[in-house]
């Protein structure tokens, strides 16, 4: 007589190890919430960067002349744009500054981080206030306000060196440009980096310097041996940040660019010749090659930055 052997499914084990792993009805009504939730962001962000981003690298394969219409030519802008000396100047451009701006930024972020970290006073609080005021003015207006104090016909600075009896520097001539961007931007950004790395020291357990306190560590000594080993990785979420917005820099040297006389020409870095490009030839196809050659430099860049530093940074 034949006997039949009872379905695994209906093994009361694996039945209730079944039941334990399938979504209940309350865990399918949150996820739904949650999709709910996040579907303007969603949307938006589809609207706004995706779509624009894919529509520009579509335009970046095409070119477009009155002889031959639109027509698809792959790669060709892109072999244009690394080989557009114009391009490769701006690059260097931007490259030069970060050289110098990231180092003054860090410096400058990093010395008040740890200085504040210091006070207990209500002296901190206004101090911190004070560093982040500029980052909390938009770029535009704080250009416009660096553009007004550099003016050598209305900014004060001719009145402030007359009193000594000294010519004023000529902020805005083409020698003195790069320190005075240098200046604006250092100025602007330099506070937000401060934030975040004063976050970063907050969160160190204070026993361990009162251990280093005891060992006989100097405040010098806690601060360089235990302080910045310890928030390495906050620092190098700085430096990304700032790399990557040194690379693209455009706002400042647009602004000024009015009141510069000069110094400043349309291809002073490669979103600017993007932009001269698109707006003023109406070259819109090369001018969105040129964007995503930049966007493709800025990835290099920073891929290269986390490769060598993926130990401090935690990625390791």
């Amino acid at each position: 007589m034949a006997t039949t052997t009872a379905p695994t499914s209906s093994h009361p084990a694996e039945a209730s190890r079944q039941a334990k792993h399938r979504p209940d009805r309350n865990y399918r009504r949150r996820q739904r919430w949650g999709w709910l939730f996040v579907a303007p962001f969603a949307l938006i962000f589809l609207t706004f960067l995706i779509l624009p981003l894919v529509y520009a690298f579509r335009m970046s394969l095409f070119t477009s002349t009155l002889a031959t219409g639109n027509k698809f030519v792959g790669a060709d802008n892109y072999l244009k744009a690394f080989t557009d000396p114009i391009f490769l100047q701006g690059l260097g451009t931007v490259a030069k500054f970060a050289l110098i701006m990231i180092p003054a930024q860090m410096l400058v972020a990093l010395v008040a981080a740890l200085v504040l970290d210091n006070l207990a006073t209500w002296a901190s609080k206004f101090s911190r206030l004070m560093i982040f005021i500029p980052y909390a003015i938009p770029v535009v207006i704080g250009a416009l306000m660096w553009g007004f104090l550099y003016s050598p016909r209305f900014g004060p600075a001719s009145s402030i060196f007359g009193l000594f009896g000294l010519a004023a520097p000529e902020f805005l001539a083409q020698d003195s440009i790069f320190g005075s961007l240098v200046n604006i931007v250092t100025w602007q950004w330099a506070g937000y980096y401060m934030i975040i790395i004063y976050a970063a020291l907050r969160g160190i357990d204070p026993g361990i310097y009162e251990a280093a306190v005891l060992d006989g560590a100097s405040d010098r000594q806690i601060a360089l041996r235990i302080k910045v080993p310890m928030i390495s990785s906050s620092l190098v979420m700085v430096v990304i940040f700032a790399l990557i917005g040194t690379l693209q820099f455009f706002t400042e040297p647009q602004v000024l660019r009015g009141v510069a006389q000069g110094a400043i020409p349309v291809s002073y870095t490669p979103n600017m010749y993007a932009f001269t490009l698109a707006f003023s030839y109406s070259q819109f196809n090369y001018a969105s090659a040129i964007s995503f050659a930049l966007g493709i430099v800025v990835f290099v860049f920073s891929f290269i930055f986390l490769f060598l530093t993926r130990k401090q940074s935690g990625l390791k």
